[in-house]
């Protein structure tokens, strides 16, 4: 018992220190947020800026139109998410709860997919977006990526440990399967909900080549893309940087907020079986 209680103080001082890694870059950025660009380019320096100021958050809707580009962001993020989430659902339950010639073969090419690099499809797909004439719309943004492969994987896994009984019953009753998805399956997959959403809205909040390579109407942009107007052609306004890119996090922290609580417990039951 001592032992063990050693090892877990020690485990706890270890993640500690990560943590501790993990957080201060982003607790100095936050508070570099508040300082003119001569002190954050100082050599040498107090971590708390002498003096603070308010200009970096005042001036950001004045380097481009952040607001707009905000809103893009998420309107792209949470449609995805949305998407990927009832998609992946969808044939987590087809491939785990139904039996048809050929299931596995499919199941493994879909996981097969996973195994490619995203940076090999960019210009087969660039090229399929320009015979589309998607250049520069949003159909470009929300079309690629919305049947997930990493989703289908982590609801086959979860949704196969739900009883088959469950299903069998339900079908008794005389309920389709479209009725057994939407009204037992959902509800009974909450915790891989929250995991993959978790996970597909960061994904996509943060991706700046795809959005990049897509867009050019700087009124359709993401905010990715748009935080490099920072970064001129004599230097990078730091303190206009680092006070967007606080406001940016924000609403990947509220995602984790809202799904904390299922977030471990549905990785674990997708990685435990």
């Amino acid at each position: 018992m001592r032992a063990r209680k050693m090892w877990a103080w020690i485990l706890t001082g270890m993640l500690f220190i990560l943590a501790l890694i993990t957080i201060i870059p982003f607790v100095w950025m936050f508070i570099s947020s508040f300082a003119p660009n001569s002190e954050i380019v100082k050599v040498s320096g107090g971590i708390f800026p002498k003096p603070t100021t308010l200009s970096n958050y005042q001036g950001i809707q004045e380097k481009f139109d952040f607001l707009r580009l905000f809103l893009n962001s998420l309107f792209v993020s949470s449609f995805k998410t949305v998407v990927i989430i009832y998609t992946s659902a969808a044939l987590g339950y087809v491939f785990s709860k139904m039996r048809f010639r050929g299931r596995n073969l499919i199941f493994g090419i879909v996981l097969s997919t996973m195994m490619v690099p995203w940076a090999v499809t960019i210009i087969p797909q660039y090229e399929m977006m320009t015979k589309f004439g998607w250049l520069d719309t949003y159909k470009a943004l929300l079309a690629p990526g919305l049947v997930n492969a990493f989703g289908v994987f982590l609801f086959r896994q979860s949704i196969g440990g739900i009883p088959d009984e469950i299903v069998e019953a339900a079908k008794l009753d005389g309920a389709g399967d479209a009725v057994i998805f939407h009204r037992i399956i959902l509800p009974m997959s909450r915790n891989s909900i929250s995991a993959l959403a978790i996970f597909t809205f960061l994904w996509n909040w943060e991706d700046y080549l795809w959005p990049f390579l897509m867009i050019t109407d700087e009124k359709k942009q993401l905010l990715s893309v748009g935080l490099k107007m920072f970064s001129g052609r004599y230097g990078t306004d730091y303190g206009g940087l680092f006070a967007a890119t606080s406001i940016a996090i924000i609403p990947v922290l509220v995602v984790y907020v809202v799904f904390q609580k299922q977030f471990i417990a549905g990785v674990a039951s997708g990685s435990g079986k």
